[in-house]
């Protein structure tokens, strides 16, 4: 049913479609309103049978996710941003226990210095704990891929984030198509635990690994992530099938196949990017999108094929690490490693900063890319606050 909708109300009433026993809460804005509005289900019952639990830090949280996991009941969480940086250990043992916790990251950038705005820094550095983490394009989406989400993560046996782009998706209103109740039971099964810990048959989970065997219990989290890019893919078909939406899976193509020119990007921006290329495609330019939608484990095969053609790749991304650039366009080099294509990388929308249409076909359209590029960069604050450090010779002759 087609409701208006608040993005962070969507994706509560699709975690409670999904028939969570417990849900762990503790707010960071921006996505206070998600663990707000799923509260407000379990108090009046709409979501029965979950267990609702302020808890008293993001640690916490996690914490206890991972705690009702283990004793075998389908659990949610949310954060975002230093939120996620403060449950970061339990973010990396999550994986390594094996227990699908579903957990929404609003993203929203990392200081110092303090920003509450939207970007993709805090996903960023989560990247290699060993989550599966996908990316919401829209409100559709991010409702959508929660639903997905519960049967990748448990038939996979790994925690699965969605990222989900603070303020510009969570708190902006959209038409939701919301399904029914009967439609996800059909396709979400019962919580069937691999792990469900039991005072009358007791075991231990998480124990400590000898240098004799850590390296291969770290070679097969890699393999499992290897495996778990078929189970996504699978489960966005089914998705497909069951509701007429295509909005998991890997990736998507938007006018690919023919372009010259691919830009490839996650989250909200692609709806301004299709716009942009559909501008330059009624001028004769040859200009495709690719929208990734899982970012871990990274679809690499995929699309390394979808961009085989290309005879540039500009990747447009919200994050990057100081001292090397930008971080999602390394992995797409790494893939396509030995092609021919060039492939710029668009540092774009830190902080929140906003990304015109104007500015990226201006950057699309320019001849002489640098390898990195810093979208809508105020070059005269830089000129006034950049000091070089000129020498090595620091504190001595």
């Amino acid at each position: 049913m087609l409701y208006q909708l608040e993005g962070s109300q969507a994706i509560a009433r699709a975690i409670a479609l999904c028939r969570p026993k417990v849900i762990c809460a503790y707010p960071i804005t921006p996505q206070t309103h998600i663990v707000e509005a799923a509260g407000e289900l379990v108090r009046s019952g709409e979501l029965s049978d979950c267990e609702y639990i302020n808890v008293e830090s993001e640690m916490a949280a996690l914490s206890v996710a991972i705690g009702s996991e283990a004793a075998g009941v389908r659990s949610y969480t949310a954060t975002s941003s230093q939120g996620l940086l403060y449950m970061m250990e339990a973010v990396y043992n999550t994986p390594g226990l094996e227990l699908p916790v579903v957990m929404t990251l609003g993203n929203r950038a990392v200081g110092s210095p303090i920003n509450i705005w939207n970007d993709h820094s805090d996903a960023m550095s989560a990247r290699d704990a060993g989550w599966i983490m996908l990316f919401a394009e829209t409100n559709q989406e991010a409702a959508d891929l929660h639903i997905q989400a519960f049967k990748i993560g448990e038939q996979a046996k790994c925690p699965i984030m969605v990222c989900v782009d603070g303020f510009i998706l969570t708190h902006a209103y959209d038409q939701v198509d919301i399904p029914s109740q009967q439609d996800v039971d059909e396709f979400l099964p019962p919580y069937n635990p691999h792990i469900s810990l039991d005072v009358n048959n007791p075991m231990a989970i998480g124990t400590m690994v000898s240098p004799e065997y850590f390296m291969e219990v770290r070679y097969l989290a890699h393999r499992k992530q290897m495996d778990i890019v078929e189970i996504i893919q699978c489960t966005g078909e089914s998705f497909k099938k069951k509701f007429g939406r295509d909005s998991g899976g890997l990736l998507h193509k938007y006018n690919v196949d023919d372009a010259e020119t691919v830009v490839v990007a996650m989250g909200s921006m692609i709806g301004t990017i299709k716009d942009v290329v559909d501008e330059l495609n009624d001028e004769g330019k040859k200009f495709g999108v690719l929208s990734l939608t899982c970012f871990r484990p990274f679809p690499a095969a995929a699309l390394a094929d979808s961009l085989k053609n290309a005879k540039k790749v500009i990747v447009i991304e919200k994050a990057f690490a100081p001292g090397i650039g930008g971080v999602l366009s390394r992995e797409i080099e790494l893939a396509m490693l030995g092609g021919n294509s060039e492939i710029i990388s668009i540092v774009a929308g830190l902080g929140g900063r906003i990304i015109t249409k104007p500015m990226l076909k201006e950057c699309f359209l320019k001849k002489n890319n640098e390898k990195t590029t810093f979208l809508g960069l105020k070059e005269d604050t830089i000129a006034r606050e950049y000091k070089p450090i000129k020498s090595c010779n620091y504190g001595g002759a």
